[in-house]
């Protein structure tokens, strides 16, 4: 059977606009000879509507969408991912379902079993799990519908990944017994940086181990904090990869279950250039689904706001992106000639706002208060909160987007300033660990310099009082952003991160700062999901809890 893989980018609850697209795209996917055109995974309401999903009228809207894209479906045939309602005594109960389309209707529809309630997702808050499993005969073929984590390893078991789910059995196993030609699984996988390889190898095991095709349709997009990384794949029987669609961008292949022809994959792409593009994704993603396209950022000629602000240059373009330098008298020279290189460079519009004179009167006012107390935090994160207010005051009165730049490092250890340098609306680099920003540099400066090299080789520093580094507060980011991926994206205990080389008493203060950071954390912006676990939903933490932070008590 011809199929096309439909890796479209699509936006929450644009019913209209998902539904054109795809009719678009059934009709050019019939001009082309195919039999079946395949999109992803919630395809018609965007992924993922959240409590949408409660409304009765988001429901409808889905309902009439899916009917005017069955009506398109006239000789050829189109999967598309949407909620399915079904009433029952106990009121209307909500599936996560792929419909099968065909002779302008809906012919069939198969419902998702194994919910993704990890990370950011809670999906069964708002669907059922599927009990029921059924092939499809098309076109003289026979082939059965998973939906995301439905197609996992051979074998396992779905209460292994949702213990929620009333269905105990593995979606692969099931469908096996059925005998199909082939299994396609429509999905909506988040990019990852640290799962991406892992996906594709658990795939390939399962096809190998089944010796059965499968087609994967990947959404591609970001919608808030969610980037779909897209890079869909058609797997032989084999359980080799024949067909690789690109990633970060929408593309239209067709497969063919019967003869996979020639090898069509992408080529091998570094970590952290994956990580540039789909941050770029993400950003764009944001102002162009919010009818938003001006971006404002508070550059200070460090590294954290210089690459937020070439990403920001790359997604939105230089004529839509404004640098607003904010300098004390403690900031050193260097600073300030680093970061108008850097906009020179880019050729994007700056200003420089001195901000001593009012930091000097908020502590005149402050001064009868702190009088015969010495000088500290609270002081130094006036200068923070100047700046924060300032750039708030542009965004409002000029209707710029202001991008928070802080890293997942500082925003880990609560190295931040509440409604200060963690004001923003996206906070761009905020799952990338220290380590990493400098890497998006060098990445970003590979074909040549436009990161000045004194960004990237000065010692880091909030500049809040004279000759200030980082590492007067913190690890060095080398030994702090290791012990942080232990303890954030592994879940390691502290005994577990001590048995790996880390000294107990380091180990100890890293873990206190992250639990005692949490409140910032909750009041923080949006962050770009690129990791397993990243800060907001994906991890729920209480604001007040005692929990032990020595190896001895763990």
């Amino acid at each position: 059977m011809k199929i096309v893989a439909a890796q479209l980018n699509f936006k929450i609850g644009d019913f209209d606009g998902n539904a054109r697209k795809m009719v678009e795209y059934i009709q050019k996917a019939k001009k082309g000879g195919a039999d079946l055109i395949v999109f992803s995974e919630l395809s018609v309401t965007g992924y993922y509507p959240f409590d949408l999903l409660a409304r009765k009228e988001f429901i409808r809207m889905t309902e009439n969408a899916v009917a005017k894209i069955a009506k398109s479906c006239i000789g050829i045939a189109a999967v598309v991912g949407a909620p399915r309602s079904v009433e029952t005594k106990n009121g209307n109960e909500l599936y996560n379902c792929a419909f099968f389309l065909a002779g302008g209707k809906i012919v069939s529809f198969q419902d998702k079993t194994v919910l993704s309630d990890h990370g950011a997702f809670d999906e069964s808050r708002h669907f059922k799990s599927n009990q029921k499993f059924q092939v499809i005969e098309y076109r003289g073929e026979r082939f059965g519908i998973t939906i995301g984590d439905d197609f996992q390893e051979y074998g396992s078991d779905a209460g292994r990944l949702n213990k929620n789910s009333s269905y105990g059995k593995s979606p692969t196993r099931e469908f096996i017994k059925l005998n199909p030609d082939f299994l396609i699984n429509i999905s909506a996988i988040p990019f990852a940086w640290n799962q991406e390889d892992e996906r594709k190898d658990k795939l390939c095991a399962t096809v190998r181990k089944i010796k059965i095709p499968v087609l994967q349709v990947n959404q591609v997009g970001a919608n808030a904090e969610l980037i779909f990384g897209g890079n869909s794949l058609f797997i032989n029987q084999n359980g080799e990869i024949a067909h690789e669609l690109n990633r970060f961008e929408e593309d239209f292949r067709m497969v063919d279950t019967k003869n996979s022809g020639v090898v069509q994959l992408q080529e091998k792409t570094e970590t952290i250039e994956k990580i540039h593009d789909a941050l770029v994704l993400g950003i764009r993603d944001f102002f162009q689904k919010s009818g938003l396209s001006k971006a404002l950022i508070g550059l200070s000629g460090g590294i954290d706001s210089a690459v937020t602000l070439a990403l920001a240059e790359r997604a939105l373009g230089a004529g839509n992106v404004w640098a607003v330098l904010l300098p004390s008298e403690i900031s050193p020279e260097h600073s300030v000639t680093d970061a108008l290189e850097l906009a020179e460079n880019l050729k994007i519009r700056y200003d420089i706002l001195p901000i001593q004179k009012m930091v000097d009167s908020f502590n005149e006012k402050l001064f009868p208060l702190f009088r015969d107390t010495q000088s500290g935090v609270a002081e130094e994160n006036i200068q923070a909160r100047v700046r924060g207010t300032l750039l708030m005051a542009l965004s409002n009165k000029f209707g710029h987007i202001l991008l928070n730049t802080s890293n997942k490092s500082e925003s880990a250890v609560g190295y931040g300033t509440l409604y200060g340098d963690m004001t923003g609306s996206l906070a761009v680099l905020a799952d990338v660990y220290k380590t990493d920003v400098y890497n998006l540099a060098r990445f970003i400066n590979r074909k040549g310099e436009i990161i000045p090299e004194n960004t990237v080789l000065k010692p880091p520093s909030a500049e809040l009082r004279p000759s200030q580094l980082d590492t007067d507060s913190l690890p060095d980011y080398a030994v702090l952003d290791k012990i942080l991926f232990h303890y954030i994206e592994q879940n390691l205990s502290p005994c577990e991160i001590v048995s790996k080389g880390f000294a107990p008493e380091l180990t100890k203060r890293v873990i206190r700062l992250v639990n005692s950071g949490e409140f910032k954390r909750f009041q923080a912006a949006p962050v770009l999901r690129v990791s397993s676990l990243a800060f907001g939903n994906g991890r729920r933490m209480p604001l007040v809890a005692k929990f032990p932070y020595d190896c001895h008590k763990s």
